[in-house]
This record gives C-alpha cells, structure tokens and sequence, in this order.
C-alpha cells in the first residue's frame, strides 16, 4: 500500500502520523489523569460530607430526634453531587431519609469505620456514629466515647463527575484536532514545496522520452533537487547528441537496406525464373521417365516374350543356355530399370499407395518362393516363421510390401556365404481395428560396421563398395524401402554385428481385413497324425508350426532311421501315422536312400511329401513315385501344402481356387491393340498358343471400328499410341456402349508406364484393369479367365500350333484320374464312383435351382460339383463347371449358355461311364 504513495502522500504521512501518535497518547494519559482526579475528588467529598454529618446528627440519634434528622437530612441534599441521605438507627431502622433510593448496596465490613460501595452511577457511605461525637455539640461523656449511636448513609451521583470528565475531553480533543490540522497544513506546504519541483522534473523527463532533447530544467530553489536538474539536462543533451548519431545511422542503414533489397529482388525474379525452369525441368523429366519407361519396357517385353516363345521351340542344349542368359540378363535390367522409375517417383512425391486385403504369410512365402531358388543355389536355408497371434487378414498394399521384402531378402541371400536367412512376422500391438506389424529378416552373412549402417539407407549407397563385391544393384533398393515404409506410417532399422549376420526390420502400422475362409485348417487333415523329418532346426520349427495349423498331430524324429521304425511301430499298434513330411537336400541324403525309405514307409501306409531346394528337384524326381504331388521345393507354401497333403489322404477338397488347366470348349474372340509390332506379334502368338481366336489391330481408330462391327469377349489395349490413344479409344468405346443393351465389353490396358496414379488414370478412363509389360503366359489366362469366364490352356514346350488348336477337352481320361489319386487305382476309382453317384443329385439340384431364380444357391451347387471334379479325370466337366462359376460370380448373361453346356457335359460323362461299365 505504501508503494503507490507519493512523495506528497508521503510526506503528509511522514508529518501526521507521529503527531496522531502522540496526540492520542497524551491525550489519552492526561484525560485518564483527570477522570481519576474528579473521581478521587467525589469521593474525598462524599467523605467529608459524612464526617461532617456525624457531629450534627450524634445528639438527635442519642436523643431520637427524627424531626431534626429529617431537617438535617433535607440540607444535606443541597450539598452538590449529594444524591440521597439516610439516618439509621443502631440496629440499620431508617430514622429518617431525603431523597430517591439509593443505587448501590448496603456496605458490609468493619462497622467502626466509614464504608463506602462505588458503582457506575453513584458511591453510597455508610458512616458509624459514636458517642464521642457528640462533644462538638457541647455533650461528651468519656464513658461513652465507643458507644454506638447510629449510622449516617450518603450516596454521591457520578453525573456531574462525568459531565465535567465529558467536557474536558471535548476540549482536549478540540486542542488535539487544531494542533493536528495545523500540522497538516505544514505538512501540505511542505509537500506541494517538494511535490512541484519533482512534477517539473517528471514532465521534462517525459518530454525527454518523447523525443523532445531540447527540454531544460530552471533551478528548483534547493540545492538536491538543482542538481538533480543540472543531471537531467546533462542527460537531455548527450541523448541529443546520441540521437542524432543514431539518426544518421538509420539514414545509412537504410540507404543499405534499400539496396539491398533492390539487389533481392532482382534476385527474387532470377530465383523465380529459376523455379519456373526448375518445374518445367522436373516437367519435362516426369515426361521423360514415363516415355522412357514406355520406350525401355517395350523392347524388354519382345526380347523376354520372344525369349520365352524361343525356349519353347526344339533347340539345343547350348542354344537353350545362350536364350537362359538373354532371359536372365534382361530380367536384371527391368528390375534396375523399376529401381530407377521407384525412385523419381518417390523423389517427385508422386507415389500412390493401394490399400486391399491382402494374406500377410502367403505374401511373406510368395516372397521366399520367388528367391528361393538363388538362396539354394548358394547352399542357404531359407525359413519364414508366423508367429500365431499374428492376424493374417490386413489390408495394405502387398505389391509394395513384397518389394520391400524382396529387397531385404535378396540383400541377405547376396551377402551371406553360408548359413540361414529367416523372415519373421510378429505382432507389436493391436486394437479392435490395427495392428502394428513388424517384419524382420535375419541372416548370417557379413554383418555391417556402424559406419555402413550410417550409410545404409541413403541413395545410391551400397553395404559393400569394394572391387570384390557381387555384381549387380543400383544402391537404391534400401532408400526405395525406407521410403516406402515411412510413407505407410512405419519405420526401418537394422541390427547388425560385424562378421556374425544382420537383422533388417521394418514396423508399419495396418488395418485389419476380414478372415479368409481359405485360412481355416482343412477339415480332411483334422486329428491326423503325420511324421516330420527336417535336420535344420529352424526350418523344422516352421514346418512344425504350419502342419499344426492344419489340424494335424505332429511328431518329429531325428534321424530318418528313427522315423522308419517309429512309423513301423505306430502301424503295429494300431496308431498308424498317415503321413510324413521329409526335409531332404542331395548333400546329405542320396537319391537312392531316399527311394528304399519312401518303399518302407509306403509299406505301412504312410503317405510322403518330400520337400527338398529347388537346384535338387531334378536329382529326386527320378525317386519319388509322383513327383507332381509328391515332391516339392523349400521352403513350404502354406496353401499348396494344404491342398497336397489333402490330396495324399485320398479325400476331397471344395472350393478350389485355381483356374482350370483344361481347355475351353469355346475359344474366346479377343482384339489385340498395340502399335509396336513386335509387341503385337507377342501377344498375339502367346494367346493363338493358347486357343485364343486373335484379331490384332495397330491403330486407337482400327480398334473403334472392329469393336462396333464385331464381336469380341475382351480387349487388350495398349495405352500409348499415335494419333487416338487407348484411354481415348475406351472412352469411345463406352460411349458408343451407353446406346446399346448389353454388357460391357471388357478392356484391359496394356502398359509400359510405371509413373503414378497410372492404374488410376486407366480405370477413370474407363478400363477395367491393366497389365504391365512384360506380360506372361499366365498372366494372360488369369486375366482372360476373371473378365471372360472362358479358360486358355499354356501350350507345352514343343508343342506346335496345330497340336495345340486341334485339342479338345475329354469326357473321361483314366490317366489323368491316375494321376490327380497319386497314383493309385483304387483310390482313382473310389473318387470316380462318388463323383457318378452323386451327379444326378447335382443335376437335378442345378436344374432347381435354375428354374427357382436363386443365384447363390446355383453357384453354391456347381460350386461343390466343380470341387468334386477336382480329384476326378474329368477335364470337360471340369472345364463346364470353371466356366459356369465364374460367369454366375460375375452376372454375367452369358451364364444360362454355360449352364446349358455344364448340363450337357453332365450327360455325356454320365453316358460314358455306362459305356465303360
């Protein structure tokens, strides 16, 4: 509070408050003083009023005299400050009595004395009369000196005492107001005499800080407060002086700056200039990339396709080495080349992430079965673990993923010499709708130093830099996978010990998908029990895991030894074991070995699945009995493991997934668009091989006008070409479309391109999917089969053209139904006989389902005969039931011809299988 005083109030308060203070202290004392005074006065006459009262009454209390006492009483009152006088005889009677009741009690105590009591209002004397006091009346007896005559009481008022105590305070405190409003006046002069010479100061001060340097201060009469002045204006004037300084300071930094902004802006308009050459650069480059991209994937595609075609023709062993080469050598290039077009796209910020469902294991062994056969050329174990509470259903962009996991694997097969590589998928977190995934692959190679891990991941940077490094890569592989990695929302690392292996791993958070019903276990493999053989330890606890995920009871065995007598043993018991599963590689177990093995397990009926490299498929196809179901290349595939040891126990499996490898009884009528020539001619060749009835057209126009004067089941369109393109040549076509009843006729775009958003462009445009170049045979059935309905089959090497048109799908083939019941004929005979005995339910529940207009129950019915036909040779019904699905799935009219036709294949198997019996 009194820092926001000033100096007035200060100096007003410094003056005042020891005057208050002493005002009210002696005020007070003396006031006290005085109080006590009048008191003691009243009293000191209340005292005397009653001695002198004892004389007089003495001889009318001794001779009773009331009138007397009652005359003397009655003067006695005329005393001031006398309230009430009393007589009392000996024993306290009232004799007599002048004035009002007495205020205070009787006094009790030594009755040979005065007494008195005081209160608030009054003091009331009781006064003892004895014998000797009546000697000033002219009568003393000595004898009755102590004699008690009576007693004399007095009660004094205080009002008069209060009245005057009442008037000198009021006029003490008049004094005290006059000297305290004296000494504020004093106070105030002396304050103004201060407090004005400081306003002076304080409003040149102020002028000062407004920039007024010419103020000056007059003397203020005081020798303090002058020189406080003579300081101010010292101070005015070196601000003065400072300021101008400043001031020509500012004039001259502002010229500077003025300058120098004309200099930034000038360079403001080269950077500009600059930027716009910049765009059109990095324009000019985007063109450049896709056009190159067109114009390198182009001749790639001819050299691989026509490669591949060539292989198929009667050469020799050389010649076929020479075209491995070209093929292996341009596959080198396309995968630099894709390296290259990932990263411009990456670096222009241009990169499209898909998000669709995809199986998390069978990318993870997609990826493994792909490179598997340069890890085994190499001698390595190749091994990929799931663990079990990693969910399989996610959604993401697998194409991405498995470039990521083809770059790390392919590093870690590249650099290590011998040893493991193990690919593992674990779960970090989850919720109700992500998980947070996490993707290692371990090996046992170099290992890297802490300054390579630095440079690992930056472009064009390679772990191994020396002259004796392996050849091949373009040092972006690991930047293109840290980059796509950060932009799912995940991060990269490694974890590495110099000549003890490495451990890349990468974590990205996904969303869940739905469960795949393909990834519940096999209802046929439930509580069986199968024998497992692998001596690598790792690769046996994966294969341990993957069998107990199909339902079945696995039992592992050391040695191969140990497996054949446990085996022979369980048999006796009456617990045989129905299958086994062999890890074997040629280095440590011989063809013929393996033979005598398989013979002695078969003896106790125990079915084998071999698994062994892929560089020693050919060394034990001579040793399996049916290599085609029977033997297989490490590491396992998840679902081709499934379906083949459900093929081994000789029952069904529904709902098979692959496309028919038989023939179609219709050709499908498809128009080939491309300018390049040798592209037409490839793709062209590729589908007449097939069974394909091929028109190929080299112009955007040409397609148009086939297109509205024929009919086609499919289109393939290539998308850059010269005067209408193929984006433009499909939204011509949809626009004719839009006139005509119908179905749409499918389009698919051929492209080179690998630029962004280009499978979206293509779709917008009205295309219904697309493929890049190169294309293979297989990718081409695929994609007849999903928008035709109509199936290819791949011609066999060496087979001629003719051969291939001049087949035709049979009723009935033993030999194939040999070999789908591995071998076995009753096994092929028992499936045949459940197969026939259940076609006319099938036939007749079709035709129901037919005329009651119930699309799922239809395609669940033709669904479970096409199953059936799988472990059947059957190839015509088979084909019949392919075609059929695949057309109800789509809504597709053209599925009431295919019915009929699945109909008439009915009867006619039926009819042959009469004939046979």
């Amino acid at each position: 509070m009194f820092r926001k005083l000033g100096i007035r109030g200060r100096v007003i308060l410094l003056a005042m408050l020891p005057a208050i203070g002493m005002a009210l202290v002696l005020g007070g004392y003396f006031t006290w003083l005085q109080q006590g005074e009048l008191r003691a006065e009243l009293l000191r006459r209340g005292e005397m009023v009653c001695e002198q009262l004892a004389p007089l009454v003495a001889p009318a209390l001794a001779g009773s005299d009331t009138k007397r006492l009652e005359r003397i009483s009655a003067q006695a009152l005329e005393q001031p400050d006398v309230r009430s006088v009393s007589f009392l005889a000996v024993d306290r009677s009232v004799v007599a009595h002048a004035g009002p009741t007495m205020l205070n009690t009787i006094p009790t105590g030594n009755t040979s004395r005065l007494q008195q009591v005081s209160g608030n209002d009054a003091t009331r004397y009781l006064q003892p009369v004895f014998g000797r006091h009546r000697a000033l009346s002219g009568i003393y007896l000595p004898s009755e000196d102590d004699r008690l005559l009576g007693w004399v009481e007095v009660e004094m008022s205080h009002t008069n005492t209060l009245l005057r105590g009442y008037r000198m305070m009021f006029a003490s405190t008049l004094l005290i107001g006059a000297g305290l409003l004296l000494i504020l006046l004093v106070a105030l002069q002396i304050a103004r005499s201060i407090a004005l010479p400081l306003g002076r100061i304080k409003a040149a001060v102020a002028q000062i800080q407004s920039g007024k340097f010419d103020t000056h201060l007059a003397p203020m009469g005081s020798q303090e407060l002058d020189e406080l002045a003579s300081g101010i204006n010292r101070m005015a004037a070196s601000l003065r002086d400072a300021h101008e300084e400043l001031q020509h300071s500012v004039d001259q930094a502002t010229e500077d700056v003025r300058q120098n902004l004309e200099t930034i802006e000038i360079q403001n308009i080269e950077l500009d200039m600059a930027r716009r050459e910049a765009l059109e650069a990095s324009r000019i480059k985007s063109e450049f990339l896709a056009n190159m991209s067109h114009e390198i994937r182009t001749p790639l595609n001819g050299i691989l396709g026509f490669t591949h075609l060539l292989q198929r023709s009667d050469l020799t062993q050389r010649q076929q080495d020479y075209l491995g080469t070209i093929e292996k050598s341009a596959d080198n290039l396309l995968g630099i080349i894709n390296e290259i077009l990932d990263f411009s796209k990456i670096e222009a910020g241009k990169l499209v992430l898909d998000a669709t469902p995809f199986n998390l294991r069978d990318l993870l062994q997609d990826t493994l079965t792909i490179l598997a056969p340069a890890a085994h050329a190499k001698g390595l174990e190749l091994v990929s673990l799931v663990y079990r509470d990693t969910p399989l259903a996610l959604i993401g962009d697998p194409l991405r993923l498995k470039q990521i996991l083809t770059n790390l694997v392919s590093n870690a097969i590249k650099f290590t010499r011998e040893g493991t590589i193990v690919a593992r998928a674990m779960l970090e977190d989850e919720t109700e709708a992500h998980v947070q995934l996490r993707i290692s692959v371990q090996d046992t190679g170099i290992g890297l130093s802490a300054q390579d891990i630095q440079a690992l991941f930056q472009a064009f940077s390679q772990a191994d830099n020396s002259l004796s490094r392996q050849p091949g890569g373009t040092g972006l592989g690991l930047v293109i996978s840290k980059r796509l990695v950060e932009q799912m929302g995940g991060e990269i690392g490694v974890d590495s010990t110099p000549g003890e292996g490495s451990t890349f791993w990468f974590s990205i958070p996904l969303p869940r998908a739905s469960e795949d019903a393909e990834d519940l276990p096999p209802a046929i493999l439930a509580g069986r029990r199968v024998a497992v053989y692998e001596p690598h330890d790792l690769a046996r606890q994966a294969l341990e895991h993957q069998l107990e995920d199909c339902g079945l009871l696995v039992t592992s065995f050391p040695s191969l030894e140990r497996m054949a007598d446990s085996v022979a043993a369980a048999a006796r018991a009456g617990q045989p074991f129905e299958l086994a599963v062999l890890g074997v590689a040629e280095a440590s177990l011989s063809a013929e070995h393996l033979k005598a093995y398989l013979a002695e397990l078969d003896t106790h009926g125990c079915q084998v699945l071999v698994m062994c490299p892929t560089n020693d498929l050919a060394v034990y196809h001579g040793a399996v009995p049916d290599p085609h179901n029977q033997l297989q290349p490490k590491p396992p595939y998840n679902r081709t493991l499934r379906r083949t040891l459900s093929a081994l126990v000789g029952r069904q499996q529904p709902a098979a997934a692959l496309p028919a490898s038989s023939d179609d009884s219709r050709a499908p009528r498809i128009l080939c668009v491309d300018d390049n020539p040798a592209n037409l001619l490839l793709v062209q060749t590729l589908l007449e091989d097939m069974g394909a009835e091929v028109v190929a057209l080299d112009s955007g126009r040409a397609a148009l006008q086939a297109v509205q004067q024929g009919h086609f089941d499919l289109v393939l369109m290539d998308v850059q070409m010269p005067d209408m393109d193929g984006r433009e040549t499909t939204e011509k076509i949809r626009q004719w479309e839009t006139d005509r009843p119908g179905p749409a006729l499918p389009v698919v775009a051929l492209t080179a391109h690998a630029m962004a958003n280009e499978k979206r462009a293509l779709l917008h445009s009205g295309m219904d999917d697309y493929l890049t170049k190169p294309i293979s045979e297989r990718q081409l059935a695929q994609t007849v089969l999903k928008w035709t309905g109509l199936s290819l089959h791949a011609a066999a090497p060496g087979r001629s053209e003719g051969d291939s048109n001049g087949h035709e799908e049979r009723v009935l083939d033993h030999d194939e139904g040999l070999r789908l019941a591995a071998g076995k004929p009753d096994l092929a005979a028992d499936m045949l006989a459940m197969l026939l005995a259940a076609l006319d339910e099938d036939r007749q529940a079709i035709r129901h389902a037919r005329e009651a207009a119930d699309p799922e129950a239809l395609i669940e019915r033709v669904h479970r005969l096409h199953g059936a036909t799988r472990y059947c040779g059957v190839p015509q019904l088979r084909g019949a039931c392919q075609r059929s699905e695949t057309l109800l799935k789509q809504a597709n009219p053209a599925a009431e011809a295919a019915l009929d036709e699945l109909d008439q294949a009915i009867v006619r198997l039926a009819e042959q299988a009469r004939v046979n019996a």
